[in-house]
């Protein structure tokens, strides 16, 4: 199976919340960073805040109560 995006549209969001993670975690550079030279930590950090954010929303938005 490929690596196919369920909602390609999505992709401009999902960078910029990544962006805004990153910043959160106090990489400011993230963005310019040579990602290959980022530790799998730190990176994992990123993606984990990532899917962490994304359930709570999904939670929210299917018990009815939004931000």
């Amino acid at each position: 199976m490929a690596n196919k995006k369920a909602v390609p549209a999505a992709k401009q969001a999902l960078n910029q919340m990544k962006l805004e993670i990153a910043n959160e975690l106090g990489m400011s550079n993230y963005q310019q960073a040579d990602k290959g030279n980022l530790t799998a930590r730190e990176n994992g950090y990123v993606g984990g805040y990532m899917t962490k954010k994304l359930v709570e929303m999904a939670e929210q938005q299917m018990s009815g109560k939004q931000q």
